[in-house]
């Protein structure tokens, strides 16, 4: 049965590149200056592509499209979103949105952006990854993989019923954890495409 949920069980890889909690008071700080060094080898006309990936339909999995809203509130025009509460990109359009980025988008730089499941400790954490996110992998999911980074928010406790713990997770934990995503990139894309931009004013 096809559903809309695309989740990814997520701990602590080998392809991430920093890793910080929401709560931290440099989260934005920290997490935007290791997010604008991966853009250092784009040109600075680039086109930066967020793809924000989850459902409404489920606390836990709507980290996406509220980043997604956010980003879609807050961001220049530069900044280029696919997912939010009202288009939200899952995996039953995955492919299509993929598809329409390419066509749309060649140049682009995609950073991918969807909750995940992991340790107990965890939860709370907002990760940095190289290369592309493989959505979907922690339900035995075959969706196609995107972005030249992901940006990943631990939710939640894997292991065990991930549908239904998805679905009771604390909507308040989402929104603070989807204020830090999308401040970070933003101050990020600030950083590396309009460095003489004062990116204390961006939050």
């Amino acid at each position: 049965m096809h559903n809309k949920f695309s989740k990814l069980n997520v701990t602590h890889k080998k392809t991430d590149l920093f890793r910080v909690e929401y709560t931290e008071p440099c989260a934005i700080e920290d997490f935007s200056k290791q997010l604008a060094l991966t853009f250092r080898n784009k040109k600075p006309q680039s086109e930066i592509v967020c793809v924000c990936i989850g459902t409404d339909r489920s606390t836990g999995d709507a980290l996406g499209p509220i980043t997604g809203n956010l980003l879609e509130k807050r961001a220049s025009s530069a900044l280029k979103i696919y997912g939010t509460l009202e288009h939200p990109v899952h995996a039953l359009n995955l492919s299509n949105t993929i598809n329409q980025i390419r066509q749309n988008h060649p140049q682009a730089f995609v950073i991918a952006i969807d909750a995940c499941l992991g340790h107990m400790k965890s939860i709370g954490y907002i990760q940095l990854g190289l290369g592309p996110l493989k959505p979907g992998a922690g339900v035995k999911k075959d969706l196609p993989e995107i972005g030249e980074v992901h940006i990943t928010g631990i939710v939640n406790v894997a292991g065990f019923m991930e549908y239904f713990v998805l679905q009771n997770t604390r909507l308040n934990l989402v929104m603070k954890m989807a204020d830090v995503i999308s401040s970070s990139v933003i101050r990020a894309a600030h950083r590396a495409y309009m460095p003489k931009a004062n990116p204390t004013m961006v939050r």
